[in-house]
């Protein structure tokens, strides 16, 4: 004990005793000759199991035990964990019965825009919606949910410790925006960021959903590979403007959901930003950005086009203001929206009859 009362736990600043990480009293074993040496079986308590610091400090408990009682001492530390362990891939969200991701080739499409109102329309037509932000770098629902303020706290449920999600228009949701600075760039390397992304997945109390929405970064990379790695994917939704640049990169993000090791299915594009009406001449439409580009890119390719949205200033507005479109279905935008979730509803329904359940990726690297 006086041995492990020199070794300091960074979680705390205070030493292991100190900071009742014994769990019990360390048993100690006499040799039964000469030649054999002691041993002590020593069981430190952790907070949880994905503690940053537990290697590192049985690693230090090891070595003070030996440089206190001797280089020869066998030492053997279990751990314990006062919170439960985190559920193993493929039983993180037991409680969701569809898992929708939103994505896009290239970035300035509108996919947030679509994801936020799309969760918000499933919510005013009755279902239980969750919307995870998993854009760790560019984080932007809590903007466009208008809570950018609030801060999320934790709960102790079943022996563990998990993120109550914010709600507010009738989703629950969670970003890396409420934990960092909206100021500040987030300087993380892949793995700090995957991690971030597996503990808002896991660590979070989403409960029973019908809809869980991801709104993914843009383009293909190590995010993508995490949720597909994580989580059963029901299926994705490519999100375009009709343009030619905007379309070449949306079949890469295709192409990665069809590819023979993901094999998530597409339930449909969207194509944003489909023409432009100036709220003085509601009837007149300009085609700013190409015509029915993403309708014939999903005739090739075979998928259904689930909406057409126009490029109406009141969308970027309401967005801004944290009161996206979909809160007003009287409106053409709102009401689009509305629409667009019903067709949602009804390919993920044709979907889950037709086709059987998405298996998670397997792969390394």
């Amino acid at each position: 004990m006086d041995a492990l009362a020199t070794v300091t736990y960074a979680g705390t600043k205070k030493n292991l005793v100190e900071s009742g990480m014994v769990a019990d009293t360390p048993a100690v074993s006499a040799p039964q000759n000469d030649n054999e040496p002691w041993q002590v079986k020593v069981v430190l308590e952790f907070p949880r199991d994905t503690d940053p610091f537990l290697k590192s400090t049985v690693k230090a408990a090891e070595a003070a035990i030996k440089y206190h009682c001797g280089q020869d001492v066998i030492v053997t530390i279990e751990t314990e964990f006062k919170s439960k362990p985190r559920p193993e891939v493929g039983q993180m969200l037991p409680g969701v019965k569809n898992i929708i991701a939103v994505s896009s080739g290239k970035g300035g499409v509108g996919k947030s825009t679509v994801a936020a109102n799309l969760a918000i329309a499933l919510a005013r037509l009755g279902y239980r919606v969750g919307l995870l932000d998993t854009d760790i770098f560019g984080p932007s629902m809590p903007k466009m949910f208008h809570v950018e303020d609030e801060k999320p706290y934790a709960i102790n449920k079943d022996g563990r410790d998990l993120i109550l999600p914010i709600e507010n228009y009738g989703v629950k949701l969670l970003s890396i925006g409420f934990f960092v600075s909206p100021t500040t760039a987030t300087l993380w390397r892949g793995g700090m960021a995957t991690s971030a992304l597996k503990q808002l997945i896991a660590d979070a109390d989403w409960g029973e959903l019908d809809y869980f929405i991801l709104d993914t970064p843009p383009g293909t990379s190590d995010i993508h590979l995490t949720l597909l790695q994580t989580l059963p994917i029901t299926g994705a939704i490519i999100v375009s403007t009709p343009q030619q640049v905007a379309l070449a990169d949306a079949r890469k993000g295709i192409d990665m959901y069809r590819n023979d090791k993901v094999n998530v299915p597409i339930l449909g594009l969207i194509e944003n930003m489909a023409w432009f009406t100036p709220a003085e001449l509601p009837g007149n439409r300009y085609y700013i950005f190409g015509r029915e580009g993403c309708k014939q890119l999903a005739e090739e390719m075979n998928v259904p086009l689930l909406a057409q949205i126009p490029l109406v200033q009141s969308i970027c507005d309401n967005g801004d203001a944290g009161t996206p479109a979909a809160l007003n279905s009287e409106t053409a935008t709102g009401l689009a929206f509305i629409n667009l979730a019903q067709a949602v509803v009804t390919v993920v329904n044709r979907r889950n009859k037709e086709m059987p359940k998405t298996k998670i990726v397997g792969m390394k690297g």
